[in-house]
């Protein structure tokens, strides 16, 4: 199973800019689909976006045009670009790989089901 170790979390007011990476310990060529997930303390963790093997990207409406995903294979990382940070995104972001089948937005949210996972990196947005 692919190792996925997460870094860029950190506290940032409002506004702000946060770069989350997710190092893979595999290709991730071999994965048909890579993302990220949240989890805010007594919410359910939402999946906020995704991205295909052949680059093709979902994301929550609540991120969307905030946030941007991206993969450099040559370096098997996965990154979220975080922009114009709000309170309510404070969350801790989880990387995800190896999709088990096609992510879908429903109910606003990116709907995926994933057999890995990272440990987790928190960002805490502050208003």
């Amino acid at each position: 199973q692919v190792q996925l170790v997460e870094s860029g979390g950190g506290s940032v007011q409002a506004g702000g800019s946060l770069r989350l990476s997710c190092a893979a310990s595999r290709s991730m060529s071999s994965s048909n689909c890579m993302g990220w997930f949240r989890q805010a303390p007594g919410r359910e963790r939402e999946g906020v976006a995704f991205i295909a093997s052949d680059g093709g990207t979902i994301y929550a409406d609540s991120v969307k045009g905030r946030f941007t995903i991206s993969k450099d294979n040559a370096k098997n990382t996965l990154y979220l670009q975080m922009n114009s940070l709000k309170p309510e995104d404070t969350a801790n972001y989880y990387c995800a790989a190896d999709c088990l089948r096609r992510p879908k937005v429903v109910a606003g949210e990116v709907a995926a089901d994933v057999g890995a996972w990272g440990q987790g990196t928190q960002v805490t947005v502050s208003s």
